[in-house]
């Protein structure tokens, strides 16, 4: 019976759905790691409570619900939304009484997140979009990379049978020019070699993006805070693509503050988090926050395509990079924005880079 309830224990803690058990005096007796997430509440702290100091809700109360089960049959309510000291969530919201084998009885409240399918298809847009952009960008490179060697050679072949200074000035442009347009296309297409993995804690990676950062900004008074969760464990990453990935980003937010403002770096973990088709028991969050002028909405969807920058201090290939950098480790950046804050969110599994699917089959 022990391994049974241990068992037990372990299925629901590895659940998408959240869920919390009350007793029959309305006092939560569980709660699975999920609705530990999604309520930003440790179990610890309220098992034994009654709901009411700490969940809170527009409309009919959650645990309204559990007592109108109480009485009758599963109850589903839909849209409720949950506060947390996080941020609102949406939830579909199912209770269902239950009697054990001494005639006790309990009650199941199981909440799904319907925000996370919302973010699930943005997700897989993004995948999609990125996947996309990269085919496009390879075979326009293919097709720029001929005619500019053609082009080069022949400059240099020119050069050498004049005999004019003034005349090889106007050869030597060419050349350079051509060399500055396959510096261009190289950068589209991003990093030539393969990653190498290895453990690595990704504070290290920030600190050194911290430290290239403070050194750029020089004289402007920009301030680069942090924020981090010191029990996230490593992960399998490549150190110096994943630096590079997170300094693009950090450098977009620092250009877009302009000669004054903060950046934050922050990490959490996550639980059973969806990242496009998988599914990942454990994944490491981290945020960079600025608090710039945000975004302009006419470019929010296709912030992460070459080309697309809100400024005029780069060629907006930064997120682009950085994006493909960070699904190479089956990872995503995500971005939300607003006037005076604007977050970058980068998503790196920790599961030993083996997705589960939404099935819940692990991936070979």
């Amino acid at each position: 019976m022990k391994s049974l309830a241990l068992l037990s224990t372990n299925v629901l803690d590895n659940l998408a759905a959240a869920v919390v058990v009350f007793d029959g005096d309305l006092r939560v007796i569980y709660l699975n790691q999920t609705a530990e997430m999604l309520l930003a509440v440790s179990a610890k702290h309220v098992v034994g409570e009654l709901p009411d100091a700490w969940m809170e809700c527009h409309g009919e109360a959650v645990i309204d619900l559990v007592r109108a089960a109480q009485v009758g049959a599963p109850i589903t309510k839909r849209g409720v939304v949950l506060n947390t000291d996080r941020a609102d969530v949406t939830v579909d919201c199912t209770v269902t009484p239950m009697v054990d084998e001494d005639g006790s009885r309990f009650t199941i409240v199981e909440l799904q997140h319907i925000d996370r399918h919302l973010r699930i298809s943005r997700e897989e847009r993004l995948l999609t979009q990125q996947a996309l952009t990269r085919d496009v960008v390879r075979g326009l490179a293919h097709e720029i990379k001929n005619p500019l060697g053609g082009l080069r050679g022949a400059a240099q072949l020119l050069q050498s049978e004049l005999d004019s200074e003034e005349l090889r000035e106007y050869t030597q442009i060419i050349i350079q020019e051509a060399d500055r347009l396959q510096e261009l296309v190289n950068r589209m297409l991003g990093p030539s070699r393969r990653p190498t993995y290895a453990p690595l804690n990704i504070h290290h990676v920030l600190e050194r993006v911290r430290t290239l950062m403070l050194a750029e900004t020089g004289d402007r008074d920009i301030t680069i805070h942090r924020d981090y969760d010191p029990s996230i464990p490593e992960l399998v990453g490549d150190m110096d693509q994943l630096i590079q990935a997170v300094l693009n980003v950090v450098r977009n937010a620092v250009r877009a503050l302009g000669d004054a403002g903060s950046v934050t770096l922050r990490t959490r973990i996550q639980r059973q988090l969806t990242i496009g088709p998988g599914r990942y028991r454990l994944v490491a969050q981290v945020d960079i926050v600025d608090d710039g002028p945000g975004i302009p909405p006419e470019i929010a969807e296709t912030l992460f395509l070459p080309m697309v920058t809100a400024g005029t201090g780069g060629m907006g290939l930064g997120l682009s990079i950085a994006q493909s950098l960070i699904n190479q480790h089956k990872g995503l950046i995500e971005c939300r924005s607003s006037n005076g804050e604007t977050v970058f969110t980068i998503f790196l599994p920790l599961d030993d880079a083996l997705p589960v699917e939404s099935d819940g089959v692990t991936k070979p």
